[in-house]
């Protein structure tokens, strides 16, 4: 375990890692959400090293240069599940502590569903358990706050649309413009430009959409089980695409021990709140959650 890994391969294709922290320590496997990279795990991590923990952040199909399939099928659930699973075999360590936000947190429940030995706890940050978060389309708001998913089905358009707001952004001289992008975003000033150099300009975006085209591909990923590792859920109050109800529903899904813990941020809690994850995390993984 003291080698650092720099890359995995799965499927015939490259993926880059960020390995950090203690190289004898226990690995956090942490995957990224849509539209970021590894690096929105960046503040996060220095407060996991601190704890002893290894952290190793893929950045995922699609975002990786090296991995970047065309066509909606190679980005169905049982291949993002399969990236997840070869990226822990070849860190030979065992199970993982396993974290996933927004999209990570999905391939996360179904890796650990799918895949119970290679997970040793789960830390689910903002979208819930899979048949949760589908209940929660008929029973709260929640459809309303994910129609957006519907206008992503659309060939195109939702990558052109997407990359003229960041670069309108940029070229603007008027300060305005882009404080109004901030707060509409509710984004930070650096997350914001990460994601325009490392997604958009570095032409990951079309390939990240993907994930939502190939979302009704029906696939053996193990979505719709219910878990019995350890497992604690995020979420936050000021989420704009994800209510309470699928946070609340989440604990019909976990059999083993569980716990829903609620944070005041926006969606991007890794960034917004690096402190109180990492030792939510770390409660989970040490058994004192």
């Amino acid at each position: 375990m003291s080698n650092r890994l720099t890359s995995f391969t799965n499927d015939g294709f490259t993926f880059d890692v960020t390995d950090e922290g203690p190289p004898e320590g226990i690995p956090v496997v942490l995957l990224h959400g849509f539209p970021q990279t590894a690096a929105e795990w960046s503040r996060v991590t220095p407060h996991l090293h601190e704890r002893g923990y290894r952290t190793i952040a893929p950045t995922q199909r699609g975002y990786s240069p090296g991995a970047r399939p065309s066509g909606r099928y190679a980005y169905r659930m049982s291949a993002l599940v399969g990236d997840a699973v070869a990226l822990i075999a070849e860190l030979g360590a065992g199970p993982v502590h396993l974290v996933g936000h927004d999209w990570g947190s999905a391939v996360a429940w179904s890796t650990a569903a799918a895949h119970p030995d290679r997970v040793r706890t789960l830390t689910s940050v903002s979208a819930p358990h899979p048949m949760a978060f589908i209940r929660s389309l008929v029973t709260s708001s929640q459809a309303l706050r994910s129609s957006y998913m519907a206008l992503f089905q659309v060939p195109w358009l939702p990558e052109f649309a997407i990359s003229r707001v960041f670069r309108a952004v940029e070229s603007s001289s008027r300060p305005a413009v882009r404080r109004r992008a901030l707060a509409l975003s509710q984004m930070d000033g650096d997350q914001f430009d990460r994601i325009q150099r490392d997604v958009v300009d570095n032409g990951a975006l079309p390939y990240a959409l993907n994930w939502y085209r190939a979302m009704l591909i029906a696939s053996p990923g193990g979505g719709a089980q219910k878990i019995s590792t350890p497992t604690t859920h995020v979420w936050s109050t000021r989420d704009s695409a994800l209510v309470r109800k699928g946070a609340e529903l989440t604990a019909e899904y976990a059999t083993g021990p569980y716990r829903l813990e609620v944070l005041d941020a926006t969606h991007w809690i890794p960034e917004e709140r690096p402190v109180e994850l990492a030792g939510i995390i770390a409660a989970r993984a040490d058994g004192t959650a």
